[in-house]
């Protein structure tokens, strides 16, 4: 990572994005957010959607990415969701600085932990020599029973983009379950052999009705092969002594100090 100036800052993403040409752009170039990036977050139709919001915000502040001649709204949309996270999250320490102010609650004994994250610091995972961000394979323990009773486990799903999140967002907020159901649903690409038009037919109902067992297996898969930010974090309780993990804070995200 280097720094163009004070206001701007150039970044490695951990996938890239990949053009109609088959070419892939990993450089990118942000700017400090200013006040138009304020009107984006206090639009209420950007806080509908988080998926939008995130659009927004990364295409505003993107000075280049790669040797794209333009970034449209639409290429921040296509990048992976791996990609868009990390380039939030250096926004955000770019504009703020890297240290966040976070609390968590011990779950051993309920004390609250007050400590200050450094976003600088956060284990960054890019996508390795072999590795694809379109073909993460799933081996189900009981697998999708079809109609005609045929069982199907192999499945093949690719990681999220931001299309995704925004297409699903509605969802999301009415029901976080039923929300991730149609965002997988989104990212299959081949379950056995059901044809791909019906797969795409009754997708959501296919995660809704896999068992808790399979739904483990699948984040686990997704969370092995996802590069990105590692944002689990690992803490020590003060008051019990306890270790436990949490997901990063985002309370304070976008807030000066």
């Amino acid at each position: 990572m280097s720094t163009a100036s004070k206001r701007e800052m150039e970044v490695t993403l951990p996938i890239g994005f990949t053009d109609e040409e088959g070419r892939v752009h990993r450089s990118a170039v942000l700017r400090k957010m200013t006040g138009k990036e304020e009107a984006i977050l206090a639009d209420r139709r950007n806080q509908r959607n988080g998926g939008r919001l995130v659009s927004e915000l990364i295409h505003s502040c993107l000075v280049r990415l790669g040797e794209l001649p333009k970034n449209g709204v639409n290429t921040v949309e296509k990048m992976y969701s791996a990609d868009r996270n990390f380039l939030l999250l250096k926004l955000r320490s770019l504009t703020f600085g890297p240290e966040l102010q976070a609390n968590y609650t011990c779950p051993s004994c309920g004390e609250p932990l007050h400590v200050v994250e450094d976003l600088d610091e956060l284990p960054v995972r890019g996508l390795g020599a072999g590795e694809s961000a379109e073909e993460i394979g799933v081996e189900l323990e009981d697998g999708y029973v079809d109609k005609d009773g045929s069982v199907h486990t192999a499945l093949t799903l690719r990681l999220p983009t931001g299309e995704d999140e925004s297409q699903v967002a509605p969802q999301m907020r009415q029901n976080a379950s039923l929300g991730k159901n149609a965002l997988l649903a989104r990212c299959m690409k081949s379950l056995g052999d059901m044809p791909r038009h019906r797969m795409e037919a009754i997708g959501p109902k296919i995660m809704s009705e896999l068992t808790l067992t399979d739904r483990r297996q699948i984040d686990r898969a997704l969370n092995q092969a996802a590069p990105g930010v590692d944002l689990v974090r690992e803490h020590n309780c003060h008051s019990c002594g306890a270790s436990f993990k949490a997901t990063l804070d985002m309370t304070h995200f976008l807030a000066l100090g």
